[in-house]
């Protein structure tokens, strides 16, 4: 069977030069789609019909595969269930637990050995023999036409998995993209080669996108879909912030810094704690980078959103009195095993230490994982905040 060589070659070329998918990948779909389509036309129930391609003619040439089987490998006459077998499910040889699952025998599928030994005599239960099947004239225009069709849906395919391969690999990180289409609340990014959805739930509250527009987004999401790969971005995840930061800060990406914890408020306020493991190198000073380029860099991505940088400590009641910066904090008492902090600060800082509608007590509940009670001089509770930053009880 021949096809429109020069067509062929054109496309061939296009899909390895523009679509990223390897020759290897391409050539093996068309023999899969010739094989399909000549088994359609010609083929019997049961049969394995394989082709081979040969992309510089533009020829195919195709055979039959016959699994060679002895006695031990079947399945007695009187097991055989009605409707077991299923149209186009035909049973096939696999290892169960290290046991040869048995089938019953097909004569286009399988080959005794006793027959498969006069072919090749030094063959082998379960090893499989070619027969050259003839290349019918007729098959031409129609079945050319068939294969063209199952070669675009197989390419397709491939070219899906492989965006879904490339973007899974940048699953967690920073992808930009051009604003496509807004449907609803739903926004549509074009990533280059393929397109990525930004649902409203993951949007900023306040931002506002429009078409052609570039911007940054967390890639949350890459997982496979029957028309291609659902991608899912996020400008409101905490590990947004730390990503844009992971761009700005060559000590983030080196590793010498790392981020230790982070907890935002989308839009409103983020605290991100950091830690260094090279002695001279100031975590904090990193993030905020000479004038604050760095963290205004950042703060100009988000839109004007506060971040508060805070250097992480191992001992958790520095950590704790850290967190609530920038109140200046008395005393931290904490109990380990049940995840509670009381903190002691001065009257003129409890405001500061609770914070716009509680947000600094909350946002440093979230970072330490510690429930926290804001505590006066005095002793009485102020403000109680759950360690996943759920508002306890507060007091004007």
């Amino acid at each position: 069977m021949s096809l429109d060589l020069k067509n062929f070659q054109s496309a061939l070329e296009e899909v390895l030069t523009e679509r990223g998918i390897s020759r290897e990948k391409i050539l093996e779909t068309i023999e899969m789609a010739l094989a399909a389509a000549y088994k359609k036309d010609y083929g019997k129930r049961g049969q394995i019909i394989k082709a081979k391609f040969n992309s510089t003619k533009g020829k195919a040439e195709f055979y039959q595969v016959k699994i060679v089987v002895d006695e031990s490998m079947l399945k007695p006459a009187e097991s055989e269930v009605e409707g077991d077998i299923q149209a186009g499910k035909e049973d096939e040889l696999e290892e169960v637990e290290g046991e040869i699952k048995k089938v019953r025998f097909n004569p286009e599928r399988h080959i005794m050995i006793e027959e498969a030994k006069k072919i090749k005599a030094d063959v082998n239960a379960s090893e499989e023999l070619i027969f050259p099947l003839e290349t019918k004239e007729e098959y031409g225009r129609i079945a050319a036409q068939t294969a063209k069709q199952v070669i675009i849906q197989r390419i397709r395919e491939a070219e899906r998995e492989s965006i879904y391969t490339e973007y899974a690999s940048k699953q967690g990180e920073i992808v930009s993209g051009i604003v496509q289409r807004i449907e609803g609340k739903n926004v549509f990014l074009d990533l280059g080669r393929a397109t990525a959805l930004l649902p409203k739930e993951e949007q900023v509250r306040g931002e506002r996108y429009r078409i052609g527009e570039r911007i940054k987004a967390y890639l949350l999401l890459a997982e496979k879909n029957p028309r291609g790969p659902g991608l899912y971005l996020s400008r409101s995840h905490p590990k947004f912030v730390a990503e844009l930061f992971k761009t700005e800060v060559p000590e983030i990406h080196t590793g010498i810094v790392e981020v230790r914890a982070i907890a935002r408020e989308a839009g409103l306020r983020t605290k991100i704690a950091v830690s260094s493991k090279e002695d001279g190198v100031d975590p904090v000073g990193s993030l905020v980078g000479q004038k604050g380029i760095r963290v205004g860099t950042v703060i100009s991505e988000l839109g004007g959103e506060k971040i508060d940088i805070i250097e992480w400590r191992k001992n958790l009641e520095e950590f704790i009195a850290k967190s609530l910066s920038p109140a200046k904090v008395l005393e931290v008492d904490i109990n380990p095993e049940r995840k509670e902090a009381q903190v002691k600060v001065a009257e003129d800082q409890l405001s500061l230490a609770i914070g716009k509608a509680g947000q600094n007590v909350r946002l440093a509940a979230k970072l330490t994982g510690y429930k926290i009670d804001i505590r006066s001089r005095t002793g009485e509770t102020v403000a109680s905040v759950s360690e996943e930053g759920e508002e306890i009880q507060k007091h004007e």
